[in-house]
């Protein structure tokens, strides 16, 4: 099962903070460093110093680190247009030594739209399956050759389609849970399907719509990886546990219920259930990013078990 550190900026955090996770990331042996890409705080907490974005964050972290995975769960389609982020992403993963994977979604927080001016259709769908085929279209287009393209949002006309990643191609994550559309999405597209957050008793069916889709598409459903994201919460014991859940504003008995949380056995538990249900990676949503003690504990009582 892999591992993958998973932060949320939005909530509070400078670049150096994220560096600080990054770097304790990489060098406990996680496999990757993933940050959302949100522009406005949720709930109570202040979000100073406020936002920061997401693929200058990764371009950063790209020359700070060597070894982890980088990227996002999930970049909006509202924030850029397809073009755009085409060449933003092979930059970074050309900067990263071909070390980066792009989520990709439709957006959903209305008011970070607002609070920055950035227009929020009302039906974006659409816009998420034209940002595939324009994204993996230029990056597919050979050297010497151009890629066009007409659709309902977005126009392309002979374009060089540079620059191009070092991987090729660049893993493509698809995450959500409706039903028809993103299962076929994720079929069409994605090397890897994720469920955020989900209930625990939804994992199992989730997973076989998308092994199903695949299986529609003509697609082996093992070509794709299955992975959840969970908040995490480890104490070495119940009163450090108790404690890391109020500093981040979680109840004890909730967090147990919807995340990985308790002592490190309870979370090998959980993790291995996961597996259990098809699931072959784990995002570890970490929310206290001041304590890299959490992050020792995990890779210290939990990783080797699992």
């Amino acid at each position: 099962m892999q591992l993958r550190i998973f932060t949320e900026p939005q909530q509070g955090a400078s670049y150096d903070d994220l560096l600080a996770v990054a770097q304790a990331t990489e060098r406990l042996g996680f496999d990757a460093f993933f940050r959302s890409d949100h522009y406005l705080k949720m709930g109570s907490v202040s979000g100073l110093p406020g936002p920061t974005d997401a693929w200058t964050t990764l371009a950063g972290l790209a020359r700070e680190t060597s070894r982890i995975r980088l990227g996002t769960l999930v970049t909006s389609a509202t924030f850029r247009n397809p073009g755009v982020l085409a060449i933003q992403v092979a930059q970074v993963d050309q900067m990263s030594g071909g070390r980066v994977e792009l989520g990709l979604g439709a957006g959903w927080y209305a008011r970070e739209h607002e609070a920055y001016g950035i227009p929020f259709p009302e039906k974006r769908f659409g816009l998420l399956e034209e940002q595939f085929d324009v994204i993996t279209g230029l990056w597919n287009t050979p050297e010497g050759s151009t890629f066009s393209y007409a659709g309902q949002h977005y126009t392309v006309f002979e374009s060089p389609g540079l620059p191009k990643p070092v991987q090729r191609p660049v893993p493509l994550i698809v995450g959500g849970n409706g039903p028809r559309r993103t299962p076929a999405l994720a079929a069409k597209h994605a090397a890897e399907y994720n469920s955020s957050f989900p209930a625990k008793s939804d994992i199992a069916e989730r997973f076989a719509v998308v092994r199903k889709a695949c299986e529609d598409a003509g697609r082996d459903p093992d070509s794709l990886v299955y992975s959840v994201a969970l908040v995490a919460c480890v104490g070495s014991d119940e009163a450090e546990f108790a404690r890391r859940a109020a500093a981040i504003g979680r109840e004890p008995a909730e967090v147990r219920a919807n995340g990985l949380a308790g002592t490190p056995q309870e979370v090998v538990d959980g993790i291995n259930a996961v597996r259990e249900l098809g699931g072959g990676r784990i995002y570890l949503q970490i929310l206290d990013l001041s304590d890299l003690d959490h992050l020792e504990l995990i890779a210290a009582e939990v990783a080797p078990h699992v």
